[in-house]
């Protein structure tokens, strides 16, 4: 599975940002897909992820009601919906797939990251 996002930029505090993961490879809706973000001098935190049924979504404790997560398994593609945005938000973010998801950085698939800024 191969993963690209895009989306990330710069915005205000409390502005909205969207991100997007497109998949190419395997059978897109067998894998979960998780985002993940790394501030500059930080280990990297989950933000998220969604089962690929869309039935599951769970989120980090530092996100929960700003962020959203939703996917179009006909797109290949899952999104970041981010509201209410923080100068902590600031960050690279990155999504990632595999079979079985976990809130840790265990995941198979990686993409190349896009990077979000947000000035206060």
């Amino acid at each position: 599975v191969h993963l690209v996002e895009s989306g990330g930029g710069l915005v205000r505090a409390g502005g909205s940002l969207s991100l997007s993961c497109v998949a190419s490879g395997r059978t897109f809706e067998a894998y979960a897909v998780g985002w993940f973000r790394q501030a500059p001098g930080k280990e990297r935190e989950f933000v998220g992820s969604v089962s690929g049924n869309s039935v599951y979504t769970l989120y980090g404790d530092s996100v929960r009601g700003r962020f959203a997560i939703y996917r179009d398994n006909a797109k290949s593609t899952v999104y970041l919906q981010m509201g209410s945005l923080k100068p902590e938000d600031t960050a690279t973010y990155y999504c990632a797939a595999d079979l079985l998801p976990t809130t840790d950085l265990k995941w198979t698939y990686w993409g190349q990251g896009t990077q979000v800024t947000v000035s206060s």
